[in-house]
């Protein structure tokens, strides 16, 4: 069986984004499409990795996942980024038909050197994300919905179930004209080196963070 993206045949083209490339795409989750889109303004490339047939249906299972090449490639054990991505795909595959919106926008939107000078700051002076941001001169959050609203709609998805823990996607998406049904946690395992970073996304950032210990049970995380 082969999963399917098409476009909407009444949908206009979009004046910043293109369909640039997809294929089908086996992976270790199961088989997906990959599709590229390539943004005018920039020559930069996003990537949606599609389950099912998601053009003209409500309610589809999206997360919309910013890159972390430290996390997803490097192994680090400083955030939940490669965790939150390999449950989102788990997930989408379990249900047969979803997005996974992967967005380049490393270090929400600050780029990946000054991501590493960001954790240089946190190390040596003891600053949590958002202080080490603001010392470098960036808001605590510089990312971006517009790709992912423009994706949605040449995907032909007309609403979304979101897997999230970040109100500001929700939001995001919302300015974007894509109507968000219901969130989806989602929900990942704490370590010792990562859950002051959560507690800082939870307590300075407002995210919906439950809280799980090694054994996947609720921890506490006052």
């Amino acid at each position: 069986m082969t999963t399917q993206t098409r476009l909407l045949p009444t949908r206009k083209p979009s004046a910043f984004l293109e369909l640039y490339s997809e294929s089908p795409l086996p992976t270790e989750r199961g088989l997906f499409r990959i599709v590229v889109f390539r943004d005018r303004r920039n020559d930069r490339e996003h990537v949606a990795m599609v389950k099912g047939d998601v053009a003209g249906k409500e309610g589809v299972p999206v997360r919309v996942h910013s890159e972390c090449l430290t996390s997803e490639v490097f192994g680090s054990l400083r955030c939940d980024c490669r965790a939150q991505l390999d449950r989102a795909l788990d997930f989408i595959n379990q249900q047969g038909c979803g997005v996974l919106l992967y967005l380049r926008q490393e270090g929400r939107g600050i780029g990946l050197g000054n991501k590493i000078r960001a954790y240089k700051l946190q190390q040596e002076e003891g600053l949590d994300t958002v202080e080490a941001n603001l010392k470098l001169g960036f808001a605590d959050d510089l990312r971006r919905y517009d790709i992912a609203g423009e994706t949605l709609r040449l995907l032909g998805v007309q609403s979304v179930d979101l897997i999230t823990n970040n109100p500001l996607k929700i939001a995001g998406l919302v300015d974007e004209g894509i109507p968000v049904r219901r969130r989806i946690p989602s929900r990942t395992l704490t370590n010792p080196l990562n859950v002051d970073y959560l507690k800082t996304k939870r307590d300075r950032s407002g995210h919906l963070i439950e809280f799980l210990g090694e054994d996947g049970a609720k921890a506490q995380a006052s």
